[in-house]
């Protein structure tokens, strides 16, 4: 049963997740035409694998209404689909990571996140962009290959990676902390080289997300202006 001092833990932990992934917004951000990039929900996924689903649609829910009352430049429209795409992602890793905690459970998870949210902001774009953009639903859909599909899935891939590179120390800091209890058993040799291996694949994959951003998209880095 938890108590109340274990209840003030989890929030506040959650609360340092939601302030982490707004602080994201301004030093990782990567813009592509009217769309961006920004490193907020692989933190928003990271605390979701340690609170759960429910957690993370809350913590979608709470950084988006918090950007769009403070930095925001795209109103509304902006506020529903940085929600959507947090909350696709992390909702679903951390769904399944909550009945296989292992690393496969783990993989599976992101895996699942990244084809998850790709497709919920396919049909998000179509259903709100023509609003937010004043075009067509063609014009949208002719979006589609050249921007929309790539952008968002090389966005999923990148968020994907930098869970698998975050979700260890995070764990370990929590641990330290005293927010979160967690057996630290003994880790094999055999594990400690699959996490290593791991890690170099998802440092991989992240340099070559940005790449894509950069040089096949034509994405480019800036900071909120405010």
């Amino acid at each position: 049963m938890k108590t109340s001092s274990d209840k003030l833990r989890r929030l506040t932990a959650v609360a340092m997740f939601c302030a982490l992934a707004y602080i994201c917004m301004f030093v990782f951000r990567i813009k592509v035409s009217f769309l961006t990039f920004d490193a907020k929900d692989a933190v928003i996924a990271t605390g979701a694998m340690f609170f759960g689903p429910l957690t993370a649609l809350i913590m979608s829910a709470a950084v988006a209404v918090l950007e769009l009352i403070t930095v925001s430049d795209t109103g509304l429209y902006g506020c529903i689909m940085n929600f959507i795409s947090s909350a696709a992602f992390s909702v679903t890793a951390s769904l399944i990571y909550k009945y296989r905690r292992n690393l496969s459970g783990a993989i599976t998870g992101l895996a699942s996140a990244v084809l998850a949210v790709t497709a919920c902001m396919m049909g998000a774009n179509l259903l709100i962009t023509p609003f937010y953009m004043g075009v067509s639903m063609h014009d949208v859909q002719a979006m589609i290959p050249t921007l929309l599909l790539p952008f968002n899935l090389t966005k999923a891939f990148l968020n994907a990676s930098l869970v698998l590179l975050l979700y260890k120390p995070v764990t370990k800091a929590l641990r330290i902390s005293g927010f979160i209890h967690m057996p630290n058993p003994k880790t094999p040799a055999k594990t400690r080289k699959i996490t290593i291996i791991i890690a170099i694949v998802a440092i991989v994959l992240v340099i070559a997300s940005i790449l894509v951003f950069i040089t096949l998209l034509n994405g480019q880095f800036e900071l909120y202006k405010t």
